[in-house]
């Protein structure tokens, strides 16, 4: 009996696929710098193959986070983020559109947000300095924006 349901464990174990946590805003704390997640139009979301979840306030934090911790970075299942246009709900980074735009402040001071509709995104670009971006160039070009 024993074995059948360690053999029953097991086998349910082998079928969990890594999935997101909601961000409980006003609850979770970032993984990077500790501060409440309060603002429900910001926060990103890194969950491990082995479905391990990492919350942040700000999508700087997640940056700044897998730079620190190449290993859990490596190991990342899935990246998402809030985005703006959607607040509250967490959506594949690889599908949303960064900005950058010194009229919309994030949470640790590093100006950026993300759309899931690229059309909501544009009516922000006319503001000075304003860019966009995928979230695969902002990982590489991160350092350039870093001006915190």
């Amino acid at each position: 009996m024993k074995r059948v349901v360690l053999g029953l464990v097991l086998l349910s174990c082998f079928g969990c696929n890594p999935a997101p946590e909601p961000i409980v805003f006003g609850s979770d704390q970032c993984q990077f710098c500790k501060m409440s997640i309060v603002d429900n139009r910001y926060g990103a979301e890194l969950v491990t193959a082995k479905g391990k979840i990492y919350k942040f306030d700000a999508l700087e934090c997640l940056v700044d986070f897998k730079q620190k911790e190449e290993k859990i970075a490596a190991a990342a299942h899935l990246e998402l983020a809030v985005a703006f246009d959607t607040p509250g709900e967490l959506v594949d980074l690889n599908v949303l559109h960064v900005l950058y735009s010194e009229s919309l402040p994030s949470p640790m001071g590093m100006y950026l947000s993300c759309f899931k509709e690229e059309s909501e995104m544009n009516k922000w670009l006319d503001a000075p300095n304003a860019r966009s971006m995928q979230w695969a160039i902002l990982e590489k070009d991160f350092e350039m924006l870093d001006k915190r």
